[in-house]
Parts: C-alpha cells; structure tokens; sequence
C-alpha cells in the first residue's frame, strides 16, 4: 500500500488525545506509587512546612496539609495526593477542552512527542507529582479563557493572586511568569505593558519576602515533624545539603550533553514557527522567555526539568494560534512531500533520545528504548 494512502486512515486528532490520556493516567498512577513509598521529593516537596523554623520558600503547603490532618486526621500520603490529583487532572482537562475545537496537524503532533513534551513523562517519571504542575493548570485555565474571550481584567487579578500563592508554593513560577504575557501579546496583537507589570510584580513580591525572611527548608525537626505525622522520607528535599554549582561543575560533562537536547528542541520549535505568522517577533519573544529563566539553570541542577516545564508551556501557548472548527475530531490532513519527512524524522528522533531530569542530558534510552529494549534487557538479566 502506497504511503499517500496509509496517511489518509491517520487521524491526528485522536492521536494526540490518545497521547494525553496515557501520559494523565501513567502522571496519576506513578503519583500515586511515590506517594504511598513516602517519595522523598515527589511528596515530601509538598510537605515543606513553617511549623520547623517558620517562614520559608515552599513551607506554605505543608503548614497547609498540615492543618488538614488535623482537621480530617486523614494520612497526609492521601491528602497530598487528592490535590495532586486535581491538579494534574485539571491541567490535562483544560488542555483538552482547549485543543478540542482546534486544527492540529502533523508538526503539532510532534510537539507532544518530543522528548521534553509530554513524552517527557513517560520518559522519565520523576517528571510526575511535581508542583510545577500548578503552573501548567493555571497556564492552561488562563490559554484557555484568552481563547474563548473570557479573561475579564477581575479574572486576570485572580490569576495574579493565584501566581503570588504558587510562588509561596514553588519560587520557579517566577522563572516562567514571561508566558503570561506572550500568550496576551498573541491574542491582542498589541503589546500592553502595563498589563503585564501586574503579573511580574505577582511573583516578585513573594520572591523578595522569601529571599529576605526564607530559612533552610530543613531547620532540623522537618523529619521529626514529619514522622510524628505518618510520613517517614529516607532521602530528598529534607536531605538535601548539595552546592548545587559545584555539583555542576563537577559533573560537567554529563551537563554538556544538555547542549544536544537544547539544540535539537531549538531546532523544533524553530521549525514550527517558520511557519507561522509574525514568526521573527514570537522567536524573540520565545528566546527572551528562555533567556529569562537562565538565572533557574545556573542556580539549581535539575536542567532537564527546567527545560521541559519550557516545552510544556510553549505546547499550550502555541495551541492559542491552531484554528478552529466545530469537531472534536478535525485535524488538518497529512500530505507527503517535504515538510512531512522533516516532521517524521523529528519525531523518531525524538523517540529515541531522553532527558534526564538532572545529570545526563542526553541518552539513546528515550521511549523506543524502554519499550522494546528494556524489557528484554531485563529477562536477559532474570
């Protein structure tokens, strides 16, 4: 059978659906596993609390757990969990309603499966759990309603009181607030300044609070603490007592195999934009975004990480300029020529490689490794 007629069958709306819904379930389950093993980063980062030394970066969701053990007497494993469960389904939830109605075609497509998009999750699963999942739902809520014309300015307040909660939460919504006005910039078409202050000056202000008043997140009772409350971590964010830029300099060459990664997933978005309209100023407004989260890159190692909240947020915020149509299942049909094998020899490569959330940051173990050759690996092995 010709290739022109095997496309014809390839619906590409129904892919990508397929594609959320695997990486919201496989998200949810892994989640749920690191939860119940008292996971020393994926739960015990939210239970960073105030009650060990006082006021803190990240202390503001255990202190709030903390009040509801003791109102619900629940574990905070499940407590935790509920919430993480709202969050990253709300983000998935949103991301489809706001994808629905749009014309994604076959280099869309490509985004999702890059190997720091939502393959990324599948990839490497300490992605899962994590609090910038708070920043992709509120992303996706404020897309959302900027699409469909329904962020109001007293909407718009909200959601700077919501950024000024999450960076009590996590300080790296700081590094990503730029999004926020790129996506106003794309569906006004105006650049409005003074719109966008409000957003940064949001996360700043708690920024300051916690540089100036924030203590160690680890005063040294956060493990009693923790265990007087059914929690018991052997490891992570409560262990925590690395130089994060001399572990970089140590390991710098793991750290340059980030170069590649960064390079080829420039090249992709790159090439996504080339054809788009108005595409040199939404590359500058692009590299500027980047450019404004490099301070993250040089203060903490987690730079696989860094840079898959980056693609995550470009996948939503690109989704602001897909056309619509009144079906769920619309898409824009494949054709066979040039642009076609550019974006399918993207794709396999991107199946192929994987970003290490820190330390390596480009290995041959992406998503066809773990699939076909690892299983066999591991019966070699048994």
């Amino acid at each position: 059978m010709k290739l022109e007629k095997v496309v014809q069958y390839f619906n590409i709306k129904i892919l990508i659906y397929f594609i959320i819904a695997v990486t919201a379930v496989y998200t949810l389950v892994f989640t749920y596993i690191y939860n119940l093993k008292d996971d020393g980063y994926i739960l015990a980062d939210w239970l960073i609390n105030y009650q060990d030394g006082g006021f803190k970066r990240r202390g503001l969701s255990g202190s709030f757990f903390f009040f509801l053990q003791d109102m619900t007497h629940l574990r905070l494993n499940y407590l935790v969990y509920f919430f993480q469960f709202v969050i990253i389904s709300g983000f998935f939830w949103l991301y489809t309603k706001l994808i629905r109605y749009k014309i994604t075609d076959f280099l869309y497509l490509s985004l999702l499966l890059s190997s720091i998009g939502f393959i990324g999750l599948l990839n490497t699963v300490t992605y899962v759990g994590k609090k910038e999942f708070i920043v992709f739902l509120l992303f996706a809520w404020f897309v959302y309603l900027l699409d469909n014309e329904r962020l109001s300015r007293n909407k718009e307040y909200i959601f700077c009181i919501a950024l000024c909660i999450t960076t009590f939460l996590h300080e790296v919504v700081l590094f990503y607030v730029p999004y926020f006005a790129i996506a106003l910039y794309l569906k006004t078409g105006k650049f409005e300044f003074k719109r966008y202050i409000k957003y940064f000056i949001s996360v700043a202000i708690p920024t300051l609070l916690i540089l100036k008043f924030g203590k160690n997140v680890n005063e040294g009772m956060s493990l009693q603490i923790l265990a007087e409350r059914g929690v018991h971590p052997t490891y992570g964010i409560f262990f925590w007592n690395i130089n994060e830029r001399d572990y970089i300099k140590n390991h710098i060459n793991e750290y340059l195999l980030y170069f590649i990664s960064l390079a080829f997933s420039i090249a992709h978005i790159a090439y996504y934009v080339k054809f788009l309209k108005d595409r040199k100023l939404l590359s500058i407004l692009l590299i500027g975004a980047f450019l404004f989260s490099l301070p993250l890159f040089y203060l903490a190692i987690d730079w696989g990480r860094w840079m898959y909240i980056h693609m995550i947020l470009i996948i939503v915020l690109l989704a602001l300029l897909l056309k619509k149509e009144k079906s769920v299942y619309i898409f824009e049909p494949v054709v066979i020529g040039k642009k076609f094998y550019i974006t399918l020899f993207i794709i396999f490569f991107s199946l192929i490689y994987r970003v290490e959330m820190s330390g390596k940051g480009f290995t041959f173990e992406g998503i066809l490794y773990r699939v076909f050759i690892a299983p066999l690996e591991l019966l070699n092995k048994m």
